[in-house]
């Protein structure tokens, strides 16, 4: 999908989206009751096995591979890992080339940027402390799953693995590598519920399908035949009208051994030696005061964050009317980072909010913070049942849509330097932090998208390059729905980037926050500034073109007009003009050949790669 790869398509075929559940599309909740907790049958920790037809040995050791379930508690793979073995686990991390070393596909960005980088650091430092209170340790190794995994397996007489199910191409294409080079004695168990607020067997019988009547499918195979909405509303409903349960949080394992005589953890490396970016370790080590918090990796500090929103601070209970915010660590939860990485649970939030609403009584806001945790699961089912369409340019529902590639429009969303303040300032603050607001996202997704009619997967490979909180299936289904390839039935989003900066900070703290330059013009101009007469623009010391970018495009009046047409002159001879033409391979010039990158798209693709390599620090 998302990388050059091989592995890329050829197997099984958003915060990120919100700042809370990784979801920016706009869709609006309506009431569903989710009141305390409701328990589902114990389904063997709620996993799937595959067990060879090789009987079992009478000892038992298993591997735990962690990947996006990167904590100790309520994790269901390490729970029966444990509990398999009688506590007897190696946990391993494998730090994979194909992620740290690897190159999104269609614009040649890191597919790991300096920030998550960072991010995923300290989250192995934390798993590994909390493994070593329970006994054991993480073991970190650097190398492909499929080499690391049967070697550990051979060397250490292990007789199961275990690994939390993922949904996307890729990672479902590695699974499959590791269990084919695994030893035929050992004993595979994949298991659900890392990443979900609800349980895939516990989805209703109007979504379950044909896996209802087939209980030895596998996990992806009952995934894939769901009778699954098309859109998130459809999906909404029926959870509501079949009361879903959420299962009770799984207790972490109570002690793990030690690892075996001659198995070394392996250090965990700094972020220049993981990424190969010794610019991107300047970058990150460095907090931004600017930022909206300090993001600290691991369940640790996801717990913690967790615990201040919704007991201490209770700012949960404003959640609804602030989460349009743009700075400050207040305005919403923040949660995203740690979801994405697995530090923590959509059921173990959800437990907190009901914690909460016991005490202090529920409303609109605790109610939509669920709201958004269920955002979070329709994407990742509708990723497994969707496979490589997720990552196709027209989707799922085949869009012929014609998309520019024009390398200098891009290049300007990506620096900030549009010309549209609300734009820039979040693509600033995404550059500088890893991070960017739920409001923000729709309105860069958008203003990529329909003003400068750049690919989609453009700019959901630039925000999986650098989101902290990057998640597959949240950030390119909402990149998809916002272009209107995915599951919006509306046929896609159109921000106007001006009307919303005025609307969700009509004093224009957040533009200067991130545009010093801006920082003495008139709250009137603040969101259009081609707008202010000269002599407004010279006593706020501002010189458009000079100071500032001239707009890149005639969008939101920038040529007295609203039209959405034109693209400026300084822009007309580069490849093809008006954006929205359809590149073709020699208008994309001044390439630069990407290292070690091959390309393999999905039947309907025919993409030139934008391989200049954008990614400036």
């Amino acid at each position: 999908r998302r990388t050059s790869s091989s592995l890329a398509r050829n197997a099984f075929d958003s915060n990120g989206g919100a700042t809370d559940a990784v979801c920016f599309t706009s869709e609006k909740p309506k009431r569903f009751l989710l009141k305390k907790p409701v328990v589902s049958q114990n389904r063997g920790f709620m996993s799937m096995s595959c067990e060879n037809s090789a009987s079992a040995a009478a000892s038992k050791r298993a591997i735990a591979w962690f990947r996006s379930d990167l904590r100790v508690h309520d994790n269901p793979m390490l729970a029966k890992a444990a509990h398999k073995s009688n506590g007897d686990v190696i946990a391993v991390y494998c730090l994979d080339p194909r992620i740290f070393r690897a190159f999104t596909e269609l614009g040649g960005f890191p597919k790991t940027g300096g920030h998550r980088a960072w991010f995923l650091l300290e989250c192995l430092v934390d798993l590994r402390a909390n493994l070593e209170k329970l006994g054991g340790t993480l073991v970190v190794q650097s190398g492909m799953p499929e080499e690391v995994l049967p070697q550990i397996a051979q060397e250490f007489g292990v007789t199961d693995v275990f690994y939390s199910q993922e949904a996307c191409t890729e990672e479902l294409s590695v699974e499959t590598a590791v269990r084919k080079a695994l030893p035929s004695h050992v004993n595979v168990h994949s298991t659900w519920g890392a990443c979900t607020l609800h349980h895939l067997d516990d989805l209703p019988l109007s979504l379950r399908g044909s896996s209802v009547e087939r209980p030895d499918m596998s996990l992806v195979e009952q995934a894939r035949s769901l009778n699954f909405p098309q859109v998130f509303s459809s999906f909404r409903r029926q959870v509501e009208k079949d009361g879903l349960p959420v299962r009770r949080c799984v207790p972490a394992p109570t002690s793990l051994n030690k690892l075996p005589t001659g198995l070394d953890r392996g250090e965990i490396p700094s972020v220049s030696e993981l990424i190969g970016s010794p610019e991107a370790e300047k970058l990150v080590g460095t907090h931004d005061s600017r930022a909206v918090m300090r993001f600290v990796g691991g369940e640790t500090a996801g717990r913690e964050r967790v615990t201040y929103y919704t007991h201490e601070s209770q700012l949960i209970s404003t959640y609804k009317g602030t989460r349009n915010g743009m700075l400050g660590e207040a305005y919403s939860s923040k949660f995203s980072p740690w979801l994405a990485h697995g530090c923590i649970s959509s059921r173990w939030i959800w437990s907190e909010i009901n914690q909460y609403e016991r005490s202090h009584g529920s409303n609109e806001s605790t109610y939509w913070l669920v709201f958004e945790l269920l955002w979070r699961d329709y994407f990742r089912f509708a990723a497994i049942k969707k496979g490589s369409y997720l990552f196709r340019r027209g989707g799922e529902v085949g869009s012929k849509q014609k998309w520019s590639m024009n390398r200098d429009l891009l290049e300007s969303w990506i620096q900030g330097e549009t010309g549209f303040p609300l734009v820039d300032a979040n693509m600033r603050e995404l550059s500088r932090t890893g991070f960017m607001s739920n409001r923000g996202r729709q309105n860069v997704a958008s203003f990529l998208i329909r003003e400068l009619r750049i690919d989609w997967r453009l700019g959901a490979e630039w925000f999986e390059s650098l989101l902290l909180d990057s998640d597959p299936c949240s950030n390119y289904g909402n990149w998809q729905y916002i272009a209107g390839v995915g599951d919006d039935p509306r046929g896609g989003r159109r921000f106007n980037v001006v009307k919303q900066g005025q609307s969700y900070d009509p004093n224009g703290d957040y533009p200067r926050h991130w545009l010093p330059e801006l920082e003495n013009v008139p709250q009137r101009f603040i969101y259009d500034p081609y707008r202010a007469p000269r002599a407004e623009l010279e006593r706020a010391g501002v010189v458009l073109g000079t100071h500032y970018p001239l707009p890149v495009v005639n969008s939101f009046g920038a040529a007295g007009d609203d039209d959405n047409k034109g693209v400026r002159r300084k822009n007309e001879s580069n490849n093809g003009g008006v954006a929205g033409a359809a590149e073709k391979p020699g208008q994309l010039r001044n390439r630069t050949k990407i290292p070690s990158q091959t390309h393999s798209h999905a039947p309907d693709d025919e993409p030139t790669p934008v391989a200049h390599q954008l990614c400036k620090p």
